[in-house]
């Protein structure tokens, strides 16, 4: 695994920001309406320039990308691209950029827009869970004109966003003189393949043509993409659990109790290796028409489709830690762990994604007088995941016979696990298919739809006459936000015939050769298809269908606002002014339906399941809020190269979805823990008093530096408040817990529950942790951007560096077994960007960088560990119309770790690989 490390020393020469987007892009130009223009530029040098006199002009802290051509952005993944503005960092999955933290503030704390609509958003994975946050690998780059990045507030920007709003924006005809068109032909070669094609396809074209003098106009894009990609993973599963060995069994003398004073002590469940082989298929596609019968008035329709489905192989080696015993290191961590007459675990997974995302929207604009423009737009949008209703994922676990293997262990000392089995009891060892038998499966995963309708109305005054007011911006905003889940979930335990599932085992060869220790891992990964598996448990009359739990949220929010432009001078320094308000009014309405529970089943002897009712009953909450969101602008030029300026904002964002789901989920095994779960549908949202201080320095063309700083006061951090209490069945009585002095027969694993192993009313009441999500805490949240942008004169060199700095008044404490609230995301971040440019060669070498950062916090805490990342750009235009271009992302082969509260506990090891795409683009 290489180091990424980032010093600030080492760009030092380039420190001097406040935020500036990389590359041109759209921006708002007349006052609150739109303060940046849409600049249609061609190269990297002359992006720049335009990029630098848009911040120099813009109104608050503005920050864009734009293509540096049609259908060519900085980078091959839009969220790849963002992450190049100062501030902006990215969270990866499958070595892919897919959502954004801006200024510390995760995915869920950012709304995005397209074309200023609010977007809708779906998951098929019980892992992604139920989010507001968008997915940036469902659009292609070739597809975006633009993107604004609104780091501070607008009384005219929807609301939603605590650390940015991003608005994507997509070409239109009119946007064009004329004809205009363009193709690419891509081949995508990812190294990390095992299974698939090496080159995948990607296509994508445009074509515009406005008709009648101008009064008509149609654009349609489209592109399709192809990926076949792998991934090594090497960690563990459900986290890292306190206390939860037999005490007798660990050595804890190397604990310093000076940091840890009660010796609590960590223990995983499982280490594992897991190979992963995924196909991806994406297409895009737009229409736009637009008719301006005259020079007042201006209508545009549009229909925008995404189609995003995935398939995802898993084989896992694993083994599970029954009765686990070690010795701990200074923090607590048991690093050399055993267990005695266990098992292995042999695990096959499938990952099904597929979603369809539609929105129509109707725009119209009316210059009603010389002074006064008005605007109303409507759009409706649907995000519509595993609509046909497939199984999301099925899981598939075979094993030694309990007890067959004298001694497993892992020793979590080095950067991954090493692994100890001891099969020598078992005649042809623990990997010969006579010694495996049958465990599990599990079916899980969502069909989600989530629809969102939005009406605005905007308008516009212009002062004629002398004075220093310059506007007037109004307008109204209504959203109705609909989302609906239904979560399938089945897990039992069978015994199955083997014969016809294939299995069999690979040596590992080069898996995660990044990682020092690969070679003491497991001897084999299995292969098998887990749908093979169900297959023959359906063939033995032994399936069960999945239970469905339904669940939504419907948010209905009405927004009004207004703002003034002011433009004057003091003391013969030129200011400019926004002030502005917005006012708004959310209702929520949360349902749940499920069926109540009549016992819990004592069915394994790791697992205590619920016993449900036959019929579903619904519940229904409900809350609402109003704030009022006021921002102020102010900027002054102190030479004609020097600019200062000062923004005030407040800004919200809502509450997560699975928060307000009204509905109680339990969570338990035998001897503990017993966790459940209920959510709160009268949270109130998370707002931000934001200040933000800048300097600004242009002083060439295209040449720049500045510095800038800012301060969020944030209110109403939401958390997880657990109390500990009774949960009760339909009938009023306490839950009570069958597997202590469980009767004879139990545990038992049948279909057709076995009574004896229900609960009893002789049996000992269950006292849960039951979590409530809750608003908590305040924060306090700063940091400094800084940045620098060179051209070297006319020589074709260029560079651009940028770094920030994010701190909060609270960070996680390891050793505060009690904090149930971090903020997720805070880290620092950098981007050094090299370029060379002539009349036919373009040349981008980049380089970025984020620090280590609180991925989650649940129970226990994810760390996602610093990560540091080279990509390459060439591009070469062999005439006017063809380009050919080859792009490098990862060169160097870097890896992503994670681990738990302390970095020995490992949580996962992934490496991916490099990633090549070559091609030639057209345009006419």
């Amino acid at each position: 695994m290489s180091n990424a490390n980032f010093k600030l020393n080492a760009i030092c020469m380039a420190m001097l920001v406040t935020s500036t987007g990389v590359y041109a892009q759209q921006g708002e130009t007349s006052a609150e309406q739109s303060d940046l223009e849409v600049i249609n530029v061609t190269g990297i040098r002359s992006a720049l320039s335009k990029s630098a006199s848009i911040k120099q002009d813009a109104s608050g802290v503005v920050d864009a990308i734009s293509a540096e051509d049609i259908g060519k952005l900085p980078d091959t993944n839009l969220a790849e691209s963002l992450q190049r503005i100062s501030g902006v960092s990215i969270d990866r999955a499958n070595n892919e950029g897919n959502k954004v933290t801006v200024r510390g503030f995760g995915p869920d704390f950012n709304l995005v827009t397209l074309n200023g609509r609010q977007m809708p958003n779906s998951s098929a994975l019980q892992e992604a869970g139920v989010s507001r946050s968008f997915n940036f690998r469902e659009i292609a780059s070739e597809s975006v004109s633009g993107v604004s990045v609104f780091k501070t507030g607008k009384s005219h920007v929807a609301s939603g966003g605590i650390g940015a709003t991003i608005d994507i924006s997509t070409a239109k005809p009119f946007d064009y003189d004329g004809f205009k068109a363009f193709a690419s032909v891509k081949g995508v070669h990812d190294s990390s393949v095992d299974t698939g094609s090496s080159i995948t396809p990607e296509v994508s074209g445009m074509i515009s043509q406005t008709f009648a003098d101008g009064k008509f106009g149609i654009l349609l894009s489209a592109s399709h993409a192809e990926r076949d990609s792998g991934r090594d993973r090497v960690g563990t599963s459900s986290g890292w659990v306190r206390n939860r060995a037999d005490p007798d069994g660990v050595d804890a003398s190397a604990i310093d109790l000076s940091n840890n004073p009660t010796g609590a002590y960590w223990v995983p469940w499982t280490p594992e290796i897991e190979r992963f082989d995924t196909e991806r298929e994406r297409q895009n596609a737009q229409l736009v028409l637009q008719f301006a019968p005259n020079d007042r008035i201006e209508a545009t329709l549009d229909y925008t489709m995404s189609r995003f489905e995935e398939t995802s192989l898993t084989n896992k080696q694993a083994f599970w830690f029954d009765n686990p015993a070690g010795t701990t290191d200074e923090n607590g961590t048991l690093v050399n762990i055993t267990n005695v007459n266990d098992e292995l675990n042999f695990w096959a997974w499938e990952r099904y994604e597929k979603k369809e995302n539609d929105s129509v929207g109707f725009n119209l604009k009316w210059q009603a007088t010389e002074a006064l423009n008005l605007a109303f737009d409507i759009h409706d949008s649907t995000s519509h995941s595993n609509p046909d209703g497939q199984t999301a994922e099925t899981l598939a676990n075979l094993k030694n016979p309990p007890g067959s293997v004298a001694l497993i262990g892992a020793d979590f000392s080095g950067e991954i696990p090493s692994i100890t089995v001891d099969d020598s009891g078992l005649p042809g060892g623990a990997y010969n298919p006579d010694n495996i038998v049958s465990d599990l499966y599990q079916l899980r995963g969502y069909e989600m739809e989530n629809n969102i309708k939005q009406y605005q109305f905007n308008g516009q005054w212009d002062n004629l006459e002398d004075g220093a007011l310059v506007a007037i911006n109004f307008g109204a905003m209504y959203t109705d936000y609909q989302i609906d889940t239904y979560l399938s979930e089945r897990f039992s335990f069978v015994d199955i015939p083997l014969d016809d599932l294939g299995l069999t085992f690979t040596p590992l060869g080069d898996f995660a050769d990044q990682f020092s220790g690969a070679n003491e891992l497991f001897s084999f990964l299995p292969n098998y298809e887990a749908s093979r598996f169900v297959d023959i448990v359906e063939d033995e009359g032994l399936f069960l269908a999945p239970d469905i739990t339904t669940n939504g949220v419907n948010e209905e929010t009405t927004a009004l606002y207004v703002s003034f432009d002011f433009s004057t001078e003091f003391n013969e320094f030129p200011i400019d002014l926004n002030v502005g308000v917005r006012y708004e009014d959310t209702d929520v309405r949360a349902y749940s339906v499920q069926p109540g529970i009549l016992a819990l089943n004592y069915r394994h002897a790791e697992e205590l399941r619920p016993l449900f009712d036959d019929t579903a009953t619904a519940q229904e909450l409900g809350g609402g809020y109003t704030r009022v969101l006021p921002n102020f602008d102010f900027s002054m030029e102190l030479t004609g190269e020097v600019k200062t300026r000062f923004s005030y904002s407040r800004t919200l964002a809502r509450a997560g979805i699975s928060a307000m789901f009204p509905s109680t989920n339990i969570d338990a095994r035998p001897d503990g823990p017993f966790n459940a779960s209920q959510g709160n549908p009268n949270l109130l949202p998370i707002t931000s008093d934001n200040f933000d201080f800048s300097l600004e320095w242009y002083h060439a063309d295209g040449s720049y530096a500045s510095v800038g700083y800012f301060k969020k006061f944030v209110e109403n951090f939401i958390g997880a408040g657990v109390e500990q209490r009774e949960i009760n069945d339909v009938n009023g009585n306490p839950l009570r817990d069958p597997s202590v002095n469980p009767r004879a027969g139990c545990p038992d694993s049948s279909d057709t529950p076995n009574p004896a192993c229900l609960s009893q009313a002789s049996d000992p009441i269950v006292i849960f942790d039951v979590s409530t999500p809750d608003n908590l805490q305040n924060r306090e949240v700063d940091g400094w951007e800084l940045n620098a942008q060179y051209m070297f004169s006319d020589t074709g060199f260029g560079a651009v560096a940028n770094y920030t700095l994010v701190d909060s008044d609270e960070s996680f404490d390891p050793y505060d077994f009690d904090q149930t609230i971090a903020l997720t995301g805070l880290s620092d971040s950098g981007n050094l960007v090299g370029f060379y440019e002539n009349d036919a060669l373009q040349v981008r070498v980049a380089y970025n960088w984020r620090d280590d950062f609180l991925l989650a916090l649940g129970t226990e805490p994810t760390f996602t560990e610093a990560y540091g990342q080279w990509d390459l750009s060439i591009n070469y235009e062999i005439n006017d119309t063809f380009t050919v271009y080859i792009d490098g992302l990862n060169l160097t082969d870097e890896t992503v770790r994670r681990h738990g509260r302390f970095a020995e506990q490992l949580i996962s090891a992934e490496q991916y690989g490099p990633r090549y795409s070559f091609g030639i683009s057209g345009k006419w």
